[in-house]
Order: C-alpha cells, then sequence, then structure tokens
C-alpha cells in the first residue's frame, strides 16, 4: 500500500469507549464526502503505517469512528490520540494486505551481497510487518519489512535486497 501526504483524512481526537474505536476529527474537505475505505495510514514518529479498518461510522459534524482490526481494546489503541490520518494514494500498483504471502520463499540479500536467508513467514504485527528468515544455518531472525530497509525486489529472481541495520542479524 502506498499513501499520499496530501491526501489528510483528519486527527485522532480520541479514544472511544473501551472497544479500541477512536473518533477521527475530519479535515473541511470530507467532513460531508467519506470515502469508502478498507485502510487508512496513521503517521506515528513521522512514518506512514497501515492499518486495516474493521468498522467506519460517519457521526456527522466532521468525526469519523474507526475501529481497527487487531486493535479492540482502550490500552492499545490509545498511543495513537493526536495521530494524523491519510488515505491511500491509489496510485501504482499496490500491494494488499492478502498479497504479502507473495514473499514467502523469497531469498534475503543484505546491500553488501551476502544471503541473509529465505523467507519462511510473514508476520503482522501491530505497527509493522515482520519477515520470519531462517539462515544455511537454520537459525531463525526476525526482520522488520519496512520500505526503508528494502533496496530492491526482483520477482523474478525471487530475491529482495536490504540494507540491514548494522548489527540486526546478530541480535536475533
Amino acid at each position: 500500500m502506498s499513501y499520499n501526504t496530501g491526501i489528510l483524512l483528519g486527527r485522532i481526537a480520541k479514544v472511544q469507549g473501551y472497544e479500541g474505536a477512536v473518533t477521527i476529527r475530519l479535515e473541511k474537505t470530507f467532513t460531508d464526502n467519506i470515502p469508502e475505505m478498507e485502510s487508512v495510514f496513521l503517521e506515528i514518529e513521522g512514518k506512514p503505517v497501515p492499518f486495516l479498518i474493521s468498522e467506519s461510522d460517519h457521526r456527522g459534524a466532521g468525526i469519523l469512528r474507526l475501529e481497527f482490526k487487531g486493535y479492540d481494546s482502550f490500552e492499545k489503541i490509545n498511543e495513537f490520540t493526536g495521530c494524523r490520518v491519510f488515505l491511500k494514494s491509489g496510485k501504482g500498483k499496490e500491494i494488499q494486505h492478502n498479497d504479502l504471502s507473495f514473499f514467502v520463499g523469497f531469498k534475503v540479500i543484505s546491500e553488501d551481497k551476502s544471503l541473509a536467508g529465505t523467507i519462511r513467514e510473514i508476520i503482522e504485527n501491530p505497527g509493522q510487518w515482520l519477515i520470519n528468515i531462517e539462515t544455511a544455518k537454520g537459525k531463525e531472525i526476525l526482520i522488520p519489512f519496512h520500505e526503508d530497509f528494502i533496496i530492491k525486489i526482483d520477482r523474478k529472481k525471487k530475491i529482495i535486497k536490504m540494507d540491514l541495520p548494522e548489527g540486526l542479524m546478530e541480535i536475533n
């Protein structure tokens, strides 16, 4: 999924209830015209993080109530109060939520062209995706599957070239 910083839906004003719902104060452009959405991006620490929507309710008066999949309690969602909410850009070819399993079996190569391992599993973690890599020695390593680490994806050769942070392979 990609997002566009020019399509600001609004800002999370508060958590509503104890089931993990949030109230979004909409930008003026969207007060009467709410687009149909399956997901949005929350800006967390300056970076876009995708969230899938499980329930949406337009309350009028520039207020939208959203519930996110996997966030079903006050404790899980409270830290996102004040975050800006962006819409998907709709441009380019997007990787959908269910399509990430496509990468299972891909080889991961670090920037210095050494083989890190083979992707065995894609794990959905709150706030980010992780890839479970099995090294040639049979060791499992978890790496954030984030666009900042990805240099190149070669779908034909089933290779993902990544710029991995120093020491990441050793701490796993």
